[in-house]
């Protein structure tokens, strides 16, 4: 498998916010987001396996892995069977995906980020919103907010898949875009049950790789 970088830091999202976690980035995406922080991934990478990829997560003193991209099931075939042994040696492994390509073969143990891509990100389009029917309770879907039109957008999304009720739903501003600020405004006017989220890791270190 193509990997562009396994590094050691703490979660900056989700709801493991804060935890040291090991992140494996894998190379390639077919989405091109706006917003995108991980173009770097896009391409390039290292030829590795599936069992030195696990050997170099075992370098670092935590059970909590992160497997992200580019989208790291565009590397479908080793991305599951990465994710099986992972899980089969009891570490607590979540998948951020972009949600453009089918989840269901993803293992039942992992915890499924799904990110719902907004009008703002230019590739709204691509959402196979199928993939909702197999999310479970402890999954969580995220939206990432450039401006007013995708947060109503959002909302309508919210209630049309009664997300709230099939799992943990988040909203990020988009870094550059929006200031954190509007959006919990917008939230809390609302009383929209939804969790407001920053990139904690951008909070702390900046918009850079390998954080």
């Amino acid at each position: 498998m193509k990997i562009t970088e396994i590094f050691f830091s703490l979660q900056g999202e989700t709801k493991t916010v804060g935890i040291p976690t090991v992140f494996v980035r894998l190379t390639g995406c077919p989405l091109r987001c706006g917003y995108c922080d991980s173009a770097y991934a896009f391409s390039g990478g290292k030829n590795m396996s599936v069992d030195e990829v696990i050997k170099n997560i075992e370098k670092y003193s935590t059970k909590y892995v992160t497997v992200t991209g580019g989208e790291p099931l565009a590397q479908k075939e080793e991305c599951l069977l990465l994710l099986k042994k992972l899980c089969d040696l009891d570490y607590r492994v979540s998948l951020e995906t972009s949600g453009a390509i089918d989840i269901s073969s993803v293992d039942p143990r992992v915890v499924k980020i799904v990110d719902i891509k907004t009008p703002g990100s230019t590739e709204s389009t691509k959402n196979n919103f199928d993939n909702i029917q197999y999310l479970q309770l402890y999954d969580q879907v995220k939206f990432v907010i450039c401006n007013q039109a995708d947060y109503d957008w959002s909302k309508k999304i919210v209630v049309q898949f009664d997300l709230i009720e099939r799992c943990d739903v988040l909203f990020s501003p988009s870094y550059h875009d929006l200031l954190p600020r509007k959006l919990a405004d917008w939230i809390v006017e609302d009383q929209l049950p939804v969790r407001f989220q920053l990139q904690l890791h951008k909070v702390l270190w900046g918009d850079v790789p390998g954080k």
